[in-house]
């Protein structure tokens, strides 16, 4: 059985209406997701044994909004980093945290399980010369070289090993000036399922729908959101039967244009496949890791 963790930022449940992008259009991979209901905080759960889809707090008990650093460090460690230092924190992990994704992350432990881990996003160069001359990553950047998983690269993206962070490739073309074909988010799912019966364990992280929270802009939103929708979707439909798929989010943004902050909505929590029915009592993206890590030492 392989496991595909898909983490896409600033996703939460929020209010049917205007300013919630999932209100105005039809998303059917995220409709998927709530087994057709809409994508809002009125959808019920799901509790079956190959597919749960839940509400989950993403607040951990600290006053305030929820930041990426202290989101992302919880859910890819199992540990309340908000709690820990007291303060929500973001959007890179605070030193006060950073051991939890350097010692105890959800690579570390998996590794020493003797299960094979792989982070399927590639980075161009500019990003590794900045992340160096700085000493600064990102929570999942730090964990997997943490965990002594080499971080993809452009030539990853080349050789069909690797996704960039906007899916179709089209940014680093237009932006970056790195030659490296547009790809259809569907042909961004063929290739996840075709690393992933090399891993175990295989991640993918989407930014780009906390970017467009922070920008309050509709068009990039609903842009942004159809792309992943898409790739979703189909990996979904066609992901193979042994395949466990996880899906959730560090906390609220772009369930709600009106305001550019995260928000305190909850997140969703989407499991399907085998080992969906461990997942049914998650209250917390605290729980998140321990969940994944009880499902592979049952297989």
């Amino acid at each position: 059985m392989s496991l595909i963790f898909l983490f896409i930022d600033g996703v939460g449940l929020g209010e049917e209406g205007e300013a919630n992008p999932f209100s105005r259009l039809s998303y059917p991979g995220f409709e998927k997701m709530a087994a057709g209901q809409s994508f809002t905080k009125d959808a019920d759960e799901i509790i079956k044994n190959n597919h749960v889809f839940k509400q989950i707090d993403a607040v951990l008990g600290v006053e305030g909004l929820p930041q990426s650093g202290t989101g992302q460090t919880t859910l890819f460690s199992g540990e309340n980093a908000a709690k820990k230092i007291g303060k929500h924190f973001g959007p890179f992990p605070h030193s006060g945290i950073k051991h939890l994704l350097t010692e105890q992350s959800l690579f570390s432990k998996a590794k020493r399980l003797g299960k094979k881990c792989g982070f399927i996003n590639a980075y161009p160069d500019i990003f590794f010369e900045k992340a160096q001359k700085k000493n600064r990553w990102s929570c999942t950047t730090l964990m997997t070289k943490s965990a002594e998983i080499p971080l993809h690269t452009a030539e990853d993206v080349k050789n069909k090993k690797a996704l960039t962070a906007g899916i179709t490739q089209q940014a680093w073309r237009d932006h970056l000036n790195i030659d490296v074909p547009r790809i259809s988010p569907e042909n961004a799912t063929d290739r996840l399922l075709n690393q992933s019966e090399y891993y175990d364990v295989l991640l993918y992280e989407y930014y780009l729908t906390d970017k467009a929270g922070h920008s309050q802009e509709h068009e990039k939103a609903s842009n942004y959101l159809k792309t992943y929708d898409r790739f979703l979707n189909k990996l979904i439909k066609e992901s193979p039967n042994d395949t466990t798929i996880i899906l959730s989010s560090d906390h609220g943004n772009i369930e709600d244009l009106s305001v550019k902050t995260h928000t305190l909505n909850e997140v969703p929590l989407f499991v399907k496949g085998p080992g969906a029915a461990g997942f049914s009592n998650m209250g917390s993206i605290e729980e998140l890791t321990p969940g994944i890590l009880e499902l592979l030492k049952k297989n």
